[in-house]
């Protein structure tokens, strides 16, 4: 897909805001759907293909943050949040919980439009460059399939996430509360257990005994790291 025809999804409630960076992308020649709440949002993103997504975080409602976390539920597009909050906290916990840049209002639309660019290709170059080879088991970044001796293995959004989050940093540790905000997209302790859910199914479906396993491995008490063990 050429730069021409990027689809980018525009959340944003104040019509003159909205008015002006549709028009800016569009004189850019990406295709842009808007959208004024976070309802109309996932509605239109579940029925389209983007390529990013522009996302107000305060929307009627449902809020940006909350379209962010459904976001992030079945997809990696990339997200740029638009917000008035400006703080490092607040930078902080957005790009922790999957926005992939961050610009606080009053902005330029120019500067926006150079955002989109420069994310857009970032993303493209990632993806033709990113696949990961486990020998039986294959991470194809560019389909965010994952093939287990040439045939894909069903997966859901979580689990893919979940896989590509330890596969690309072998030997680290991840606590499961790291796990719960990079794949599931929020931070609550109740959830943290749901990641041993989520490792178990991974298990199951790359074949891995618990007990002697190739690539997950559990850290006790503390979460999971990934080692590609041959043999």
């Amino acid at each position: 897909m050429d730069e021409e025809s990027k689809k980018i999804l525009l959340v944003e409630d104040e019509k003159s805001i909205r008015d002006a960076v549709q028009a800016y992308l569009e004189h850019e020649k990406y295709e842009v759907t808007p959208a004024e709440d976070g309802v109309i949002a996932l509605e239109r993103f579940g029925k389209n293909d983007f390529d990013l997504v522009i996302l107000d975080l305060m929307l009627p409602r449902l809020s940006g943050e909350q379209v962010r976390n459904k976001i992030r539920e079945t997809s990696m597009v990339p997200i740029i949040v638009l917000t008035a909050k400006g703080s490092i906290e607040d930078r902080v916990m957005n790009l922790e919980l999957g926005a992939d840049d961050y610009l606080v209002k009053p902005f330029s639309p120019r500067e926006l439009v150079a955002r989109v660019r420069v994310l857009l290709r970032r993303t493209q170059n990632d993806e033709e460059n990113q696949r990961i080879d486990l020998g039986d088991i294959v991470i194809d970044m560019i389909g965010h399939k994952v093939f287990e001796k040439g045939a894909q293995i069903d997966m859901t959004a979580s689990e893919y996430k979940l896989l590509v989050t330890l596969a690309k940093s072998p030997g680290r540790v991840f606590t499961r509360s790291e796990l719960v905000r990079k794949v599931l997209g929020y931070d609550f302790e109740g959830y943290e257990r749901s990641i041993d859910s989520h490792i178990k199914n991974l298990r199951a479906k790359l074949g891995e005994d618990p007990k002697n396993p190739k690539w997950l491995f559990t850290v006790h008490g503390i979460g999971y790291r990934f080692e590609f063990t041959q043999g």
